[in-house]
């Protein structure tokens, strides 16, 4: 069973939805489409993008009108969805967890920490309360995919200027230690396992026309456990598809 996963950062599904996103979304036609920072609920949508047809929409619900937020659209129905891994965090509606015969897909939307260090804090505790729900999955035996904008770049590979961006959240050490750490519980970097190029990146700063001279970051990803290495068939980027400050990925699949 071939099947094609993207993840997309939409920043504002009410605003790519005015942005052709319904035309993209109808001629791509995934198996699964996770979108990240939706900043809005079920109920402040038009049928439009709530009623796909053909899919299954599984979106979160933020405490925070117009904040964060992920949605899940799937063309078949999961064994069941939550939308809660942890008391403290689970208010700002950062994750849709579908349970599917095949694997577990988890899409997350994680916090950014640049602006203060209060968020810094928040975002490194998220990532250690995340680690630690994902090596439970991986213990129970469970494929687990996890995709979403993660909000660092791994590598020096993974961003267009790397020295100048050392000390700034999103490249600090001690983020991409826990990137490091989280595929040594037993996760693969898919994009990487297809494709080593430079220049590869998922969201350019809006204010200083980065995306038109490709100065970017690769922020986004599919985290693939090990155990699905062997089905994965292809993964990659989508840099022409506009609409957002970030691109869709996608991830694809033989079952």
């Amino acid at each position: 069973m071939k099947m094609r996963l993207v993840s997309w950062n939409v920043n504002g599904l009410r605003s790519v939805g005015n942005k052709g996103f319904l035309d993209w979304f109808e001629e791509e036609r995934p198996d699964i489409l996770c979108l990240q920072e939706t900043k809005a609920w079920r109920e402040q949508l038009d049928a439009r993008l709530t009623d796909v047809d053909g899919y299954e929409l599984h979106m979160s619900k933020p405490e925070k009108k117009g904040y964060s937020g992920v949605a899940t659209y799937t063309s078949k129905p999961p064994l069941d969805t939550s939308y809660l891994f942890s008391e403290r965090f689970d208010a700002e509606g950062r994750l849709c967890i579908n349970r599917f015969p095949e694997f577990t897909l988890l899409n997350v939307y994680f916090p950014n920490g640049k602006a203060s260090e209060e968020r810094l804090r928040y975002k490194m505790d998220f990532y250690e309360e995340f680690l630690n729900h994902c090596k439970g999955l991986l213990d129970d035996g469970e494929s687990v995919i996890v995709c979403g904008d993660v909000n660092t770049a791994h590598k020096e590979l993974d961003l267009a200027r790397p020295k100048e961006n050392s000390d700034i959240s999103g490249f600090l050490p001690q983020e991409r230690d826990w990137i490091d750490r989280f595929l040594e519980l037993g996760f693969v970097d898919s994009l990487r396992d297809f494709d080593d190029r430079p220049d590869l990146y998922t969201w350019w700063s809006m204010r200083t026309r980065a995306r038109e001279r490709n100065v970017g970051w690769r922020i986004d990803y599919f985290l693939v456990s090990e155990d699905l290495r062997p089905v994965m068939k292809g993964a990659g980027i989508m840099p022409e598809v506009m609409g957002s400050d970030h691109c869709p990925i996608y991830l694809d699949l033989d079952l």
